[in-house]
């Protein structure tokens, strides 16, 4: 076990080093795989823009087509085609076809129950 003080670290770090090996063992442990922790991080990235999150918001209580969702944003459909993708690519929203129009919606419960644990915590804040 490693100790050493340092009196002037900052307020909200430790002032001491003193290495629990068991809990890092054990949070070692419980950390996903690399592969996992990477697609986490491109699904919160994916969802740090306010324009997908927009998005993502509409399609938790219904279907929309991209027509319906360009003038909700005020953009064009290729402009929300773009983000779709995105969105798509990382299996948030799914879409089905209707002749010539494409239907939009959350790709399964998990996304939505996502959305509801995170306003949540920025509700509560």
């Amino acid at each position: 076990m490693t100790h050493s003080f340092k009196p002037d670290a900052a307020p909200d770090t430790c002032q001491a080093t003193l290495v629990n090996a068991e809990a890092v063992e054990r949070a070692r442990r419980l950390t996903p795989k690399p592969a996992v922790v990477a697609d986490l991080a491109e699904l919160f990235s994916l969802l740090s823009d306010p324009t997908r999150v927009r998005i993502v918001t509409w399609l938790r209580t219904q279907e929309l087509c991209v027509c319906d969702l360009a003038a909700l944003l005020g953009v064009t459909q290729s402009a929300v085609s773009h983000q779709l993708r995105l969105l798509r690519a990382q299996r948030v929203v799914t879409y089905r076809r209707e002749g010539k129009m494409a239907f939009y919606s959350l790709d399964d419960d998990h996304v939505s129950a996502l959305l509801d644990v995170a306003l949540t915590h920025i509700q509560e804040g």
